[in-house]
């Protein structure tokens, strides 16, 4: 059985994104983005929602060919191609890049996919995310904190009808502050 994983950036006051959409407040030192790109190296799968994919595609697949392309940009582009994506999108939405795309039922897909052999799986994106949460399917939370108050936007949780309880397992401090915590789900 697959472990499913929800990891992204948030602001101190829960928002993965700032009203409007907004991400300037989120990038990434060298560290941490070395730190994300080193996750998507050793990722089985990862589950997007609609936006965070169209966000991601249309930046990672030709990042690299990009004029003044960094070598850690490089890097991550290549690894984010060759990682097996699946989509999740109640309309139709292009993939490619090693993706493919679901329509249906989010939860039973994901449900589907977590009981099969494998690596790892992370899931992108809070809509999508909140589904798996409300479902118990998330194993681990990787919460990456950016000392920053937005003031609203997309939250990282989503309102639940019951509690989950969880294990802190590792903690990591990166350059400006930002902090990584790890949980377990405790089932």
């Amino acid at each position: 059985m697959r472990t499913l994983t929800y990891a992204m950036n948030l602001s101190l006051d829960g928002y993965t994104t700032a009203p409007g959409g907004d991400l300037d407040w989120s990038v990434p030192s060298d560290e941490l983005f070395q730190w994300w790109s080193d996750r998507v190296a050793s990722t089985g799968l990862s589950l997007y929602g609609r936006k965070l994919w169209e966000n991601m595609s249309a930046h990672w697949p030709t990042a690299d060919q990009r004029p003044g392309a960094t070598p850690a940009e490089v890097e991550f582009a290549g690894r984010w191609r060759d990682m097996p994506k699946v989509v999740f999108s109640s309309r139709g939405v292009p993939v490619d890049w090693n993706a493919r795309l679901v329509t249906g039922d989010a939860v039973a897909e994901i449900t589907r996919i977590k009981s099969e052999d494998g690596g790892r799986m992370d899931i992108a994106g809070p809509t999508l995310a909140a589904s798996a949460m409300r479902a118990g399917l998330i194993d681990e939370y990787v919460l990456v904190t950016v000392p920053v108050l937005v003031g609203g936007g997309t939250p990282f949780f989503t309102a639940l009808d019951r509690k989950i309880k969880l294990r802190p397992v590792e903690t990591r401090t990166f350059p400006g502050g930002v902090i990584m915590t790890r949980y377990q789900t405790e089932r």
